[in-house]
């Protein structure tokens, strides 16, 4: 026989006056510690009591109810209510909807009400909060009636605002919030979803390679374009700024870069217009300029513009007050940051008087010209001054001032003969393009050798420069060469003349590296020691002591080193020349060795722009395996050519790797090679060799190499 289901009954509810009730001992929450009731109090006072008090009749000695009620379980309403009363916000008599209990245990009422209360989940709230938007909420409305900062609530109606597919693996838990966060920072909920696609594929799912994956084709608003434009400018135009609201993103990402380039254009174009009123002959322009741009160009001797007398004023009251916040806080341990603010203001002013503007004869103007770029921190970096060979007056223009207004070089001469028009150019071009087969393990392409060994030969002169004693060594060592023996023409990485030899291809950032840094630095100390005409440099050399005069000499020394690796071709058929001696390269890692060169020191790091997008994915793997290991490897060799370069940029990093071209060569782990033997090539250069000994001898041998 089947046994019937017993019924429940439940308790009944009653308004009792509030002045009926007393809270009850049995109330097990006796912590009060982060129980706010004020904002329970004002939370009843905009909503009314949401939830009824759960009471018991209080009874005499006898058993006989008094008429009063205790509460244990609603507490902290209970406080919130008599707060309210103490306000004189509610009454003392108001009637409070309760549900009278009758049996049971008081204290396991209590505890159960605490225990079985289940908060909202995250993505409820996200959604309740845009629900109170669509119903006409501001965002401060909303923050204030649910007691948290209006940021809070930017940041869930952000949450709510990614693709409701994501939302759904949210709540079944196949994503953390942490991911989710990461997809918050572009509302394209298309691009959303597709990045969630791949990340499970390839298993990128942390949340900074998410953010990564959502911002590739934007630019960071802390680039050096977006801060010469302004991202207020920027968006004034229509330009859209991807912003992370979870955490610092140095101002977001701007989506638009096309706009971005117009706009950086047009400013640039702008200002070269405005420097032109000077007239000037030529004016480039560009976002930035390669490392040695101004290579055999003449560069004008300018004056400063002299300061007034009320700059001059500043200057002296400046100086003053930097002299006094000095001695005042002189025994200070730590200076105070109002005062440290100051004083930094103070040198930045004093900085700006130095740097004033140069004045030029008129008829150097007339035949020199401007270069116009970005500097590292997006300011305008104007750079005045310089003459190119073919617009030098001839000697017997000089004499009579006469100037060219025309030239090869692309200058426009005006209808009016005493009137010069400045031709303006835009610097620049593509890449070259590179052959992309993944799979391959072809050898380094030629152009990113001569990348990779122009860092390699800017470090080395940087090395040299800061090694006198070697200087000297490696020049005498050239000159010995050239004099005693006869295969040694072109067996020195040193090319005493001086001639420095140009990078026909640099890799990104070379021109603002620590080498390039150093080495520009070095030289205008030089130069502003040195006579401005080249008749008094004679008497000048001679004023200098012997230690002056070598670091002198390793400067000047360190502009004729060549470490530029040639691809191989007929006439220069590898790293030993055909009589078996040591041919330009091999004299580079000599060299190297003799002062100690360490690229990692010099401050190159592999990146994708500078290596790893530049390879083959078995040249990446290849690279993680030996500086990480093989299981390292084996994490991204499922991945695309881009993903995997990116990725690897990350494991690299720190970890002192370098690839072949810029490692120092160990001398003992070469062959030995015989006098009329040609040595064995490293890997990278193979290839190179293979194809040309193939065309040598067959023209199909070299189709079939190619």
């Amino acid at each position: 026989m089947t046994k019937a289901v017993q019924k429940i009954t439940l308790s009944p509810s009653r308004d009792i006056p509030f002045n009926k009730l007393v809270l009850s001992q049995s109330n097990v929450r006796r912590v009060k510690a982060g129980v706010s009731i004020e904002q329970l109090a004002e939370s009843i006072a905009q909503r009314t009591l949401l939830q009824s008090l759960s009471v018991r009749a209080v009874a005499d000695a006898d058993g006989n109810e008094t008429g009063m009620f205790e509460v244990p379980a609603g507490g902290r309403r209970y406080r919130a209510l008599e707060l309210l009363v103490k306000q004189k916000r509610m009454t003392k008599t108001q009637a409070v909807p309760c549900v009278v209990r009758e049996g049971g245990i008081a204290e396991d009422d209590s505890l159960a009400e605490n225990d079985e209360r289940v908060g909202l989940h995250p993505l409820d709230q996200f959604r309740a909060f845009r629900t109170l938007t669509d119903a006409g909420l501001s965002e401060e409305d909303i923050a204030a009636r649910h007691f948290v900062p209006p940021a809070i609530v930017k940041q869930r109606l952000r949450l709510a605002s990614v693709s409701p597919k994501l939302h759904d693996v949210y709540a079944e838990d196949g994503m953390t919030l942490e991911q989710l966060m990461a997809f918050s920072i572009t509302g394209d909920q298309a691009r959303q979803e597709q990045v969630w696609e791949n990340a499970c594929r390839s298993g990128h799912d942390e949340p900074y390679q998410i953010r990564r994956a959502l911002t590739e084709n934007t630019v960071r608003a802390s680039d050096r374009r977006a801060r010469f434009v302004g991202v207020d400018a920027y968006e004034k135009t229509g330009g859209a700024v991807e912003r992370d609201l979870f955490q610092h993103d140095d101002g977001g990402w701007l989506q638009d870069v096309a706009l971005l380039d117009r706009l950086v254009s047009e400013k640039l174009t702008a200002e070269a217009e405005t420097i032109a009123k000077e007239g000037w002959k030529w004016i480039t322009v560009a976002v930035d300029f390669p490392f040695g741009h101004a290579t055999g160009l003449r560069e004008l001797d300018g004056k400063p513009a002299d300061l007034t007398a009320e700059e001059q004023a500043t200057i002296d009251a400046l100086n003053a007050e930097h002299a006094k916040l000095e001695s005042d806080y002189q025994d200070a341990d730590e200076l105070p940051d109002d005062v440290d603010q100051r004083l930094g203001e103070i040198e930045a002013a004093l900085a700006a008087f130095e740097d004033r503007p140069m004045l030029y004869e008129p008829t150097e103007i007339a035949r020199a010209g401007v270069f116009v770029s970005i500097d590292s921190e997006g300011r305008l970096s104007v750079d005045r001054g310089y003459v190119r060979p073919e617009d030098e007056a001839p000697q017997e223009d000089a004499a009579v001032g006469q100037d060219a207004h025309t030239s090869s070089s692309g200058g426009q001469g005006s209808s009016n003969p005493g009137v010069q028009r400045t031709a303006i150019s835009v610097a620049g071009g593509a890449a070259d393009a590179e052959d992309d087969d993944e799979d391959a393990a072809r050898p380094l392409p030629d152009r990113l050798i001569i990348e990779l060994t122009a860092h390699r030969t800017l470090a080395l002169r940087d090395a040299l420069a800061e090694n006198p004693a070697i200087a000297f060594q490696a020049v005498l060592h050239n000159f010995v060469l050239t004099a005693f023996y006869r295969f040694a023409s072109s067996g020195s990485c040193l090319e005493i003349g001086l001639r420095t030899p140009n990078f026909p291809a640099q890799a990104p950032g070379l021109r603002e590296s620590a080498s390039a840094k150093a080495v520009e630095a070095r030289h205008e100390s030089w130069k502003a020691r040195l006579p401005k005409g080249e008749n008094d440099l004679w008497d000048a050399l001679t004023t200098l002591d012997g230690a002056a005069q070598a670091s002198l000499l390793a400067h000047c020394a360190s502009f004729a080193v060549n470490a530029l690796y040639e691809p191989a071709n007929r006439y220069n058929q590898g790293r030993v020349s055909a009589h078996g001696v040591r041919t330009r390269l091999d004299q580079a890692d000599v060299l190297a060795r003799a002062v100690g060169l360490d690229m990692v020191q010099a401050g190159w790091r592999p990146t994708v722009d500078n290596y790893l997008g530049r390879v083959t994915k078995p040249r990446i793997l290849e690279a993680v395996r030996e500086a990480k290991g093989e299981p390292s490897a084996q994490l991204i060799d499922h991945l695309k050519k881009a993903e995997m370069a990116k990725e690897a940029e990350r494991l690299l990093d720190g970890s002192a790797w370098l690839p072949e071209p810029l490692r120092l060569v160990d001398p003992d782990a070469a062959p030995v090679v015989q006098e009329g033997e040609a040595g064995p090539l490293p890997e990278f250069l193979a290839d190179e060799e293979d194809r040309e000994n193939a065309g040598d001898d067959d023209p199909q041998q070299l189709d079939a190499a190619e």
